[in-house]
């Protein structure tokens, strides 16, 4: 046994979420022919055979799978490996703190921003953002993850001096200009930004592309997977969304019509994919050290948005929306 799937596994259960586990894990009970010891033994032998988290055994659905079909599937440590091979720490400044980003890819940023430290220092500068023609600001940590430490607050319920201490006050250290998102996305699911997950890998100077996804908000203000949400697979060469949306809680059905809207999934068409594309090809060359990013992009009506890019980009949205395990897909870059 390699030492680094023991310390992978302590770190699994130290984060575990205990009620998720057991909902999960009974779920498989009744879906299998496993006893509890035979699941419970399956599960230990899988996470350090195939290198998976102790809850990707379910969400991977391994407790129906053969051996052949488990190897195909890219788990947490092996994506994290994988990963640090392609974006070294020393580069992953850029896409590590949401502020760094946005200085770095400047050129690509349309809606206004400003950090905690610019606000305080130039009360002009914080008087234009709360007057952005949105009239909403999204208050964020600059290291904050999978939704969390995110805000979206309205203009006019704040003067320049209480947005800095609301801000101080919920350790918020960068304001963006809300990004009015364009109306077939609206329409789909009005609760939160919708946006689409881009993946790209540098081969030798050329931009490879290992997907697309689409993120869908269902009573959210946040997109993640992590926070509930959907997503679902695009087909790369037309921008269409084939099949449904799925959740990464496996007890809940896939949904080929969105929840509260009622609006199609499969079938979606994302405006602007072509721009989409060329955005995210740029942005990938732009910055080479990172040879591997999860590009997040908005579309608005005028066209797409950068909104982050991602080093440790997910596995469960990569994969789960595909049906399949793509692990073959990043073994040709090692």
């Amino acid at each position: 046994m390699r030492l680094s799937r023991l310390l992978y596994f302590i770190y699994y259960i130290r984060k575990l979420d205990k009620e998720k586990f057991s909902l999960f894990f009974n779920y498989a009970l009744n879906k299998s022919d496993k006893t509890k010891i035979s699941l419970l033994s399956d599960l230990l032998t899988s996470i350090f055979v195939y290198n998976i988290s102790i809850l990707e055994y379910f969400q991977f659905r391994f407790f129906e799978k053969d051996k052949d079909e488990r190897k195909k599937w890219a788990g947490t440590g092996y994506l994290y490996e994988y990963q640090l091979k392609m974006n070294p720490r020393v580069a992953r400044i850029y896409l590590e703190d949401k502020i760094e980003f946005l200085k770095y890819f400047r050129l690509f940023i349309k809606r206004g921003y400003a950090d905690i430290q610019t606000l305080k220092s130039d009360r002009d500068c914080c008087s234009e953002l709360l007057a952005n023609k949105t009239g909403k600001l999204v208050l964020k940590g600059s290291h904050g993850q999978v939704g969390a430490e995110v805000e979206v607050i309205l203009c006019k319920d704040y003067s320049p001096e209480s947005l800095i201490n609301y801000m101080l006050s919920k350790k918020y250290d960068l304001a963006e200009e809300y990004v009015q998102q364009h109306q077939a996305m609206m329409a789909l699911s009005p609760s939160g930004l919708n946006t689409v997950r881009v993946l790209t890998q540098l081969n030798e100077g050329n931009v490879d592309f290992l997907g697309a996804r689409l993120r869908i908000s269902v009573n959210s203000p946040v997109d993640n997977m992590a926070a509930g949400n959907l997503a679902a697979f695009i087909e790369m060469e037309t921008g269409i969304v084939k099949g449904p949306g799925v959740y990464s809680d496996i007890t809940k059905e896939d949904m080929i019509a969105h929840p509260v809207t009622g609006k199609a999934i499969s079938g979606f068409n994302i405006p602007f994919w072509d721009e989409v594309i060329a955005l995210t090809r740029k942005a990938a060359i732009y910055l080479p050290e990172n040879r591997s990013v999860g590009w997040d992009i908005a579309i608005t009506e005028e066209g797409p948005e950068l909104i982050e890019g991602n080093h440790n980009w997910c596995k469960l949205l990569w994969q789960l929306p595909a049906r399949e395990g793509l692990k073959h897909e990043l073994e040709k870059y090692l």
